[in-house]
């Protein structure tokens, strides 16, 4: 590799690892933002179906699971998109633990990697 100066930047076997883990953590970064996303969608939806309940006069609703749906009595209907929105929001949660990790260890990398090989490495999403 050449660096603006015109001399040469040896890449140890220790600065390709640096490099390899940072595009393993980019990769679980992104695969994180898109899991957070289907997350929060999911939470909406079910925040909207248990506003749709309350609204319902109906004591047996129809309930889908899987690909079935079932009448079930509203109580339970009730407890049971309780305990997936709990479910989900525990999920959410501990995918934006995860994605603020990656982000520090990846800032940690930049900082290694801009540290030895300044302009001749892009690390950045352009």
């Amino acid at each position: 590799m050449q660096q603006g100066g015109g001399s040469e930047t040896e890449v140890t076997w220790e600065d390709q690892q640096n490099i390899n883990k940072f595009g393993r953590l980019n990769n679980r970064f992104h695969e994180l933002e898109d899991e957070i996303k289907i997350a929060k969608e999911t939470n909406d939806n079910l925040e909207d179906a248990s506003n749709e309940l309350i609204l319902t006069d109906e004591e047996v609703v129809r309930f889908q699971i899987g690909e079935v749906f079932a009448h079930v009595p509203k109580d339970e209907v009730e407890n049971r998109i309780e305990q997936m929105k709990e479910v989900t929001s525990q999920k959410l949660e501990k995918h934006e633990e995860e994605k603020e990790s990656v982000l520090a260890q990846m800032s940690e990398l930049k900082k290694i990697l801009y540290a030895k090989f300044n302009d001749s490495i892009n690390l950045e999403e352009d």
